[in-house]
């Protein structure tokens, strides 16, 4: 790897906590020069504006908790038990980064300005539901999760629930949140399992 692509990732990687924690409004180039140790003439040789940095803070900090949270799922057998481990990776798994979930985090920051940071949140909740959804998929091809359950129910179910409780934990400063949604998930997708499963 190239010395300026090392450095491109050094800066990414210097960025993405501070960003995560502050928000876009909220980080400045100064902040992330002075984390990374640069000048801003070294800076702005990778990155053309703070935006575009942002962004790949963004795609490097959610890059992470996927990995941590829903990384190898090929030792997991069964599609529920696929699901019930995405649940408990999600409640018992911190975000690497400071200031919690990435995507969270921008979705809120980006609701009502940045359309750039916005639009790949989106994609990212996209990104999310369809690997929910086609682990559904598959389980009902396997006769694993009953006919008839709609993906898209289940995955914006999983998602909208983790993500909830997420932030009323850490508002209130507790994991219970997370844990009452945990055991609220596990009977809901024990209850997707086909007859006799």
């Amino acid at each position: 790897m190239r010395k300026g692509e090392l450095t491109r990732q050094r800066i990414v990687a210097a960025a993405a906590p501070i960003f995560n924690e502050r928000g876009f409004a909220g980080c400045s180039m100064q902040d992330v020069l002075e984390a990374t140790g640069l000048k801003k003439g070294g800076l702005y040789r990778h990155f053309a504006s703070k935006e575009e940095l942002a962004a790949e803070a963004f795609a490097f900090a959610l890059n992470q908790v996927v990995k941590i949270r829903t990384g190898d799922l090929g030792h997991i057998p069964g599609s529920v038990e696929k699901l019930r481990y995405i649940v408990e990776r999600f409640v018992e798994t911190p975000s690497p980064l400071r200031g919690g979930c990435p995507l969270m985090n921008t979705a809120i920051d980006s609701d009502d300005g940045n359309s750039v940071l916005r639009e790949l949140a989106t994609k990212s909740i996209r990104d999310w539901k369809s690997r929910l959804e086609k682990i559904v998929a598959d389980g009902m091809r396997a006769d694993e999760i009953r006919r008839g359950t709609q993906p898209r129910k289940v995955a914006n179910t999983v998602i909208a629930t983790l993500e909830g409780a997420l932030m009323i934990s850490r508002l209130e400063g507790s994991k219970q949140a997370l844990k009452d949604a945990r055991a609220t998930l596990e009977d809901f997708l024990d209850g997707l399992r086909a007859a006799g499963r």
